[in-house]
């Protein structure tokens, strides 16, 4: 038995440690441990296990860490076991992380049944979406039931976690009509669930005006093959009351069963899957431009090039042959 294999079996009978070491293996940047992970983890994908996938976006203060936890603890409090990951593109300009502190959720963080992992730090950002990947892989592997994949809500790790989960949430604030206009077409137009959080106390009023904003604005919107009837759906929150987490989890099982029993929950992971081929060819040519002679040589020719000596063209052509040169 190899020792990939054995790493395998223990994450599969549900050993912590191996968790974590397989973890540290695909986040290494070695080339080694990255051939090491592809075994890996295509010996995870075929035990067949599979989690519901949650993306979950939202701007900085709407509150997501105090609702997930709130939602991670109402999962595991129906014997549900609970990953909370984090595709954060912040991470890859100041080594930091949104998941960095996890004593903002203390309470999930000390659960048996929750396991959270902050996005690897001083990475580029095509790193951290394939760590993600390869993480919600080994989660899935592991047992847990639910993995919920938390952005950072700006840009790219929007597409990123729609491209990893099978439901897309997005956690809003109370805000006026006028704020309406400040949420991105794009990420509406990804949304299967908008919740409004902090519908409680002062704000319950302004949250239940902006539900039905919100609903207003999606009824605009072309209808999705993907959507149930009713879908997308906007529902009111308070992560601090526990209040909407019931409703929420309903939704998310009617629109999951409805998929699966229509075909598409299949349909959509194998674009996923299509997606993140293209990806990793992407992100392996960009590999070979990070090496060190041919980012020497770019950086040469670089100063060529502003100081008109070379043409952009001619200085690319040769970087390219460079590239295929390199074995």
């Amino acid at each position: 038995m190899t020792k990939v294999q054995e790493l395998a079996d223990k994450i599969i009978s549900g050993d912590r440690r191996a968790l974590s070491r397989a973890i540290t293996l695909v986040e290494s940047s070695r080339q080694d441990h990255r051939e090491e992970a592809l075994e890996l983890t295509a010996i995870l994908t075929a035990s067949g296990r599979q989690a519901t996938r949650i993306g979950l976006s939202g701007t900085p203060g709407v509150g997501k860490s105090t609702f997930i936890e709130s939602f991670g603890s109402f999962l595991t409090g129906l014997n549900l076991r609970v990953a909370v990951l984090a595709v954060d593109p912040s991470s890859v300009r100041t080594g930091g992380s949104i998941l960095g502190d996890k004593t903002r959720m203390d309470r999930l963080s000390r659960d048996a049944n929750a396991f959270i992992r902050p996005s690897p730090s001083q990475s580029h950002l095509g790193g951290v979406a394939r760590h993600t990947r390869d993480v919600v892989t080994i989660c899935e592997a592991a047992g847990f039931d639910v993995v919920m994949i938390e952005t950072v809500g700006v840009g790219q790790s929007e597409t990123i976690a729609a491209q990893i989960s099978d439901l897309f949430v997005l956690l809003l604030a109370p805000a006026g009509g006028d704020e309406l206009q400040g949420v991105k077409r794009g990420i509406m137009e990804m949304a299967d669930i908008i919740l409004v959080n902090k519908a409680d106390g002062d704000l319950k009023h302004a949250a239940m005006r902006t539900c039905a904003d919100f609903s207003g604005a999606l009824r605009l919107l072309r209808h999705r093959p993907q959507d149930l009837d009713g879908f997308p759906k906007v529902i009111p929150v308070s992560a601090v009351q526990e209040m909407g987490l019931s409703d929420t989890w309903e939704a998310m099982n009617d629109l999951l069963n409805w998929r699966k029993a229509e075909g598409h929950f299949d349909d959509n992971r194998s674009r996923q899957a299509g997606f993140w081929f293209e990806e990793d060819v992407k992100q392996g040519v960009l590999a070979r431009l990070r090496e060190k002679d041919v980012q020497e040589m770019m950086t040469k020719f670089a100063i060529e090039v502003k100081a008109g000596n070379l043409l952009p063209g001619q200085a690319a052509r040769a970087v390219i042959r460079r590239i295929e040169e390199l074995k």
